[in-house]
């Protein structure tokens, strides 16, 4: 199945996907419930699975021959030409602590002739605050169904940059991080999950650099990026792709104008 109809049915189910996981994530929202480690020691909740869950059975009716990549529950059918990647919600320490900012994350990849995937469309909802985007390469993002566009900025002096922390990059990291920290006008931490990426996609900031995601961290961000006109890369300006996890780290860098872009990468490079 292909074609204007399919992509408009894929949107319409994005849509569907985050109505359901955002009432799932609210029920539980600011509720007492029980925190779980996971094997990396970091945390989930019942509103995790569940709504990783429900999304899984809505695909499964919709599109049975579509794989299915989810942080909690894992793979099926990953060799599918299109895959949906789910994370049910980003930002589980937010969550557990009543910060709204968490969000639910979910993309939609295609492989092509070769095997290789390519992100299509996604999904960044923040059920908690009702603001929701949608978006994809070739589909422009929306935000709460109006026009997203990311923002001019044609230098880093000019520009404002988001991440979520120091400590979570690598040593080496962080030394290539401060590079473009400090050739920003201002470089901001903590708290933002996802958001910040929506932030970029909506022309609120500039910038966002982060390193450590999983696939299914950016799955969903780097189509809505792209749809709202943002470049989205690794750190050595290569579309992402499945693998970038472990390739480079899961190294991500978000920027609104290719400009910035441009000069970030060049700072990253060590040039």
């Amino acid at each position: 199945m292909q074609g204007a109809d399919f992509l408009d049915a894929c949107i319409a189910l994005l849509h569907r996907l985050a109505d359901r996981s955002g009432e799932i994530a609210l029920q539980h929202f600011r509720k007492q419930i029980t925190v779980d480690a996971k094997g990396d020691n970091t945390p989930v909740t019942i509103a995790d699975r569940e709504a990783e869950s429900a999304m899984r059975e809505i695909i499964r009716l919709e599109f049975p021959d579509h794989g299915i990549i989810g942080e909690e529950h894992g793979r099926e059918r990953a060799d599918a030409e299109w895959l949906w990647i789910l994370d049910p919600i980003d930002g589980t320490k937010s969550f557990i602590n009543g910060v709204p900012l968490f969000g639910t994350l979910i993309g939609l990849w295609q492989r092509n002739s070769t095997g290789v995937a390519q992100p299509v469309l996604g999904c960044i909802n923040h059920p908690a605050l009702r603001e929701r985007w949608v978006g994809g390469a070739s589909h422009p993002t929306k935000f709460n169904g109006m026009d997203s566009n990311s923002r001019p900025c044609e230098t880093l002096a000019k520009a404002s940059l988001y991440y979520t922390a120091a400590t979570l990059f690598t040593p080496s990291e962080a030394k290539t991080f401060m590079r473009v920290a400090n050739a920003v006008k201002q470089a901001r931490a903590g708290g933002t999950d996802c958001y910040h990426y929506a932030m970029v996609a909506s022309g609120w900031t500039d910038i966002a650099i982060e390193s450590g995601l999983k696939l299914h961290d950016y799955a969903a961000i780097t189509p809505v990026l792209q749809g709202a006109g943002a470049r989205v890369s690794d750190w050595n300006g290569i579309p992402l792709t499945l693998e970038s996890e472990t390739t480079v780290n899961g190294q991500v860098l978000a920027c609104g104008d290719a400009r910035l872009h441009h000069e970030a990468i060049y700072l990253l490079q060590g040039k």
